[in-house]
């Protein structure tokens, strides 16, 4: 698992902002960690992760929750996740 920051948390919930989703911090039965409520943009993510958790499952979301009906990412946004993506698969090699 990758060491990410809060700073690193706290720009991937300001992109879920970005695309209306809220993000909800919540304990529950979650097969992978998280549950996607797409009519209401809701995610709920184990609370009990730690902060390099959250960050790898909102990464592992933000693959599949966007759609052409969400509001385009910034470019800022944009490039930052790039930034995320291209550290984590650095991690992972």
């Amino acid at each position: 698992m990758a060491a990410f920051t809060n700073y690193q948390l706290k720009k991937l919930e300001e992109i879920f902002d970005e695309l209306e989703y809220k993000i909800r911090y919540g304990k529950g039965h979650f097969n992978s960690g998280y549950c996607v409520i797409r009519d209401k943009k809701v995610i709920v993510v184990n609370k009990f992760f730690d902060t390099s958790g959250r960050v790898e499952v909102l990464l592992e979301i933000l693959d599949r929750v966007p759609d052409e009906n969400d509001p385009p990412l910034s470019k800022k946004s944009i490039d930052y996740l790039h930034q995320l993506y291209h550290r984590l698969s650095e991690i992972n090699e």
